[in-house]
């Protein structure tokens, strides 16, 4: 199994594989893939930068990617205070409420308390790219459509591929505009931020739109099969996020008896049913686990989500209460629908190998198919 994507980025096979965790990135690129680790996790740029360091001490010099989350130009200059200052009384009062219900105290005094989530504020995206840059990255991609001219223009300088995510073929068709190298059709089924097109519609669309630039399918992708469709309709590879949510190398929550998180043995329950697009986290629809958090925003007496980054500004505290005292019935996580197929925890190198083997005997057994037919 091997595409053009694979020499453009340098790996051995075309599964490109994004994460939160740099233990899981780092082990995605030592199996092949190319594993891009997600920035917005991380409050500042110092944190970045650990992790980075860990990236490059036990990726043993193969490539890897880093992904940010570069908002529109106009919250350039505005801080997580600013936001946080024009949030009505009437949603905050909503948060608190809901948070007494559930029983979830407020944060120790000894934890940092958060503003927003820092990393969607533009200064702070930008500072992220600046120490994403002085690290051997192999792909910057942005999540949040092209990534502004002078970003592009400066990680072309460092030799660097840029990657965008586009949920239309017009999105796609606005990235390659701009200087976008890669284009990742991203479709209805995914985790995280995504449109209303499903994958098996938005991908073929986008490769014919692109004019021959590369394409990586992503949205509800985790089985090997899965893999070989995303090829059959005309992809270079493809971009996978929700499954590395339970393999083994996943360990950012904490741990519980079982010797998984709460939140992993949440997803190893679910079923594809089980998702929901909410814009609870962020104020723009995003793919997540349904909780009773999720379904709080849609109820009757809910002065419903603020528009981005506002959303973003009221929640934060809510969330960082959430995680820390691990309040099971509302702790969640962007998921994709491929959670029903997430069912056991296995090592990143396992998984690889069952998608490589499972796209080969797909592949195998469609062109036993068209021989037949042609026999």
């Amino acid at each position: 199994m091997r595409t053009r994507i694979c020499d453009l980025l340098g790996i051995e096979l075309p599964l490109v594989g994004f994460t939160p965790s740099p233990e899981v990135a780092a082990a995605i690129s030592l199996a092949g893939g190319l594993g891009v680790l997600g920035a917005v996790r991380y409050a500042n740029a110092d944190q970045l930068e650990e992790a980075l360091v860990y990236m490059d001490e036990h990726v043993q010099g193969r490539p890897y990617g880093v992904d940010v989350v570069m908002p529109m130009k106009e919250m350039e200059g505005i801080t997580p205070g600013d936001l946080t200052a024009h949030v009505g009384e009437k949603h905050k009062q909503f948060v608190e409420d809901l948070l007494t219900r559930f029983g979830v105290p407020p944060l120790p005094d000894d934890v940092a308390k958060p503003e927003g989530i820092n990393a969607w504020m533009h200064a702070m995206a930008r500072a992220q790219v600046d120490v994403a840059l002085r690290h051997p990255i192999k792909l910057l991609a942005n999540a949040l459509g092209s990534p502004p001219k002078d970003i592009i223009d400066e990680a072309h300088t460092h030799g660097v591929l840029v990657a965008a995510l586009a949920g239309k073929a017009a999105h796609a068709v606005s990235h390659v505009n701009a200087g976008v190298d890669i284009i990742v059709a991203q479709g209805h089924e995914a985790g995280g931020h995504t449109g209303e097109v499903t994958t098996l519609v938005l991908v073929p669309e986008i490769v014919a739109a692109v004019g021959g630039k590369p394409v990586l399918a992503a949205g509800g992708i985790g089985t090997g099969s899965q893999v070989a469709a995303a090829l059959a309709l005309g992809a270079d590879g493809a971009w996978m996020g929700s499954i590395w949510l339970t393999c083994a190398e996943f360990q950012i929550e904490p741990p519980t008896e079982t010797g998984n998180s709460v939140v992993k043995e949440k997803l190893l329950a679910a079923t594809s049913s089980d998702t929901v697009r909410s814009r609870v986290i962020s104020g723009k629809p995003a793919r997540m686990l349904r909780t009773p958090w999720t379904d709080a925003w849609e109820a009757k007496g809910s002065p419903g989500t603020l528009p981005m980054p506002l959303q973003g500004a009221l929640v934060a505290d809510a969330e960082a209460r959430i995680r820390h005292h691990q309040t099971k019935a509302l702790l969640g996580v962007p998921v994709g629908q491929i959670v029903g197929q997430m069912n056991d925890v296995r090592p990143v190198r396992e998984i690889i190998a069952r998608l490589v083997a499972e796209a080969d005997a797909a592949a195998a057994k469609v062109a036993g198919a068209f021989a037949k037919s042609a026999s």
